[in-house]
């Protein structure tokens, strides 16, 4: 099944780079518009694109004060994904313990093996 386009998926928004930026700095506290700006050298009309995209995924609230918008992290919608990745939790596991047992036998080998100079060496 297709996922659905930027503005409603969460997958799709955090694929971009920029809002994974934004993102990280709101994960720090509520900033103003102008203060993300200048944190990603962008443009205004940039930064405020990919707000739009966060804030209708849900990942961002947005308050007004005066002329000035102010941004703060909504992390529940980021529990789609941690689910969706925790899946694949065991794969990753059993894939690094499979992994670290061949460079421990390559290791063997090299330091107990027939064809070690020092080995043959010693005979």
């Amino acid at each position: 099944m297709a996922r659905a386009a930027t503005t409603t998926d969460v997958f799709n928004a955090i694929a971009e780079s920029v809002r994974r930026d934004i993102l990280h700095l709101l994960a720090r506290g509520e900033r103003a518009v102008n203060d993300i700006v200048q944190a990603l050298g962008l443009t205004q009309p940039q930064v405020s694109k990919h707000l739009r995209v966060l804030r209708k995924v849900g990942l961002v609230a947005v308050r007004g004060d005066g002329r000035q918008r102010y941004y703060r992290l909504n992390p529940t919608p980021l529990r789609d994904v941690a689910e969706w990745v925790e899946n694949y939790r065991q794969f990753w596991e059993q894939s690094f313990d499979r992994l670290d047992e061949y460079l421990h036998e390559l290791q063997r080998k090299e330091h107990h093996g027939p064809d070690n100079p020092e080995s043959s060496s010693r005979r």
